[in-house]
């Protein structure tokens, strides 16, 4: 199949959309990027990669970092995580006190705010420290994309946190519960830090490949978790990945994918190959709108899906 020919098909067909939606403009040093941008990256089981657009073009990853976060976690912790932290679709908006309250401080899944920042605490339980955890976190996504000069983006991560009263209200709520270890800010903030890693969509496809491959990475032979926790992570990403729009995503696209309000999707197809699209503008509902629909076309055109 001529991935290269489908790509620069979908970039084509893709340019008319890349005006609709609006950037994040809740946080202030994402509110300056620029919108009419796009980039998509296939990266195939030997390495072949396929790109287009802005495919060099680095960008920050937000929530797709909690899927390198609950990685690490379920490794260490295996099913006792679920004591902490369910697998179950919210419905609701990813920042949602309302539902953290009502089901006594235990988030509904590893990929809403809540979620990931109870995941975040439960690496610092296990590291003992802040700055040890944001290392392994950021050593787990250099070798996994191949870059070890990988980063997170200090203004974003304050800029973050400087508006992040809602994520420390999560916080807070959960601790009130018992379901929280660690000091908060300075376990938000390294949450913050993880969100502000900076990609672009060939690190990015790269770096989820082994999620395509039962938890190995088919280039290096390294395992990096099981095949069934790998199946976990999938089916996670498959049912809560974008946030309460997840349905509609596995019924437009059928793919494990995970979204962030940076622009950024992560998708795999388990067994063949994984992919990453950017386009910063964003839908109702967080997501990528332009990386969405191209995913949509990708997934058509090419006839693969998990369906």
């Amino acid at each position: 199949m001529d991935y290269q020919a489908i790509l620069d098909e979908i970039y084509e067909e893709i340019q008319p959309e890349l005006k609709r939606g609006k950037v994040a403009d809740y946080i202030p040093a994402l509110a300056e990027v620029a919108q009419e941008q796009f980039a998509m990256t296939v990266t195939l089981e030997d390495g072949t990669v396929y790109s287009v657009g802005d495919a060099k073009k680095k960008f920050s990853i937000q929530s797709i970092s909690k899927v390198f976060t609950f990685t690490l976690a379920l490794d260490i912790y295996s099913t006792e995580l679920y004591k902490r932290v369910g697998v179950e679709p919210s419905g609701n908006p990813f920042n949602s006190l309302v539902q953290l309250e009502y089901e006594n401080g235990i988030p509904r899944n590893p990929f809403i705010n809540a979620g990931a920042i109870a995941i975040t605490d439960s690496l610092v339980s296990h590291y003992k420290d802040h700055y040890k955890t944001l290392e392994v976190i950021m050593n787990f996504v250099r070798e996994l994309s191949g870059n070890p000069s990988l980063s997170f983006d200090p203004e974003v991560a304050n800029s973050e946190m400087e508006y992040g009263d809602r994520n420390l209200s999560l916080a807070h709520l959960m601790k009130s519960f018992g379901n929280f270890e660690n000091d908060v800010t300075n376990t938000v903030m390294t949450y913050f830090k993880h969100c502000s890693i900076t990609m672009n969509t060939e690190e990015l496809s790269r770096a989820f490949l082994f999620l395509a491959f039962a938890g190995k990475d088919p280039i290096s032979g390294r395992e990096f978790i099981t095949c069934p926790k790998t199946k976990r992570i999938n089916a996670v990403m498959l049912t809560c990945g974008h946030y309460d729009a997840s349905g509609e995503f596995a019924f437009h696209v059928g793919l494990p994918a995970k979204s962030g309000v940076g622009g950024g999707i992560a998708a795999v197809v388990p067994g063949k190959m994984s992919i990453a699209v950017w386009s910063p503008a964003l839908n109702r509902y967080g997501n990528s709108h332009a990386g969405t629909l191209a995913l949509e076309k990708f997934t058509t055109k090419t006839g693969v899906s998990i369906f």
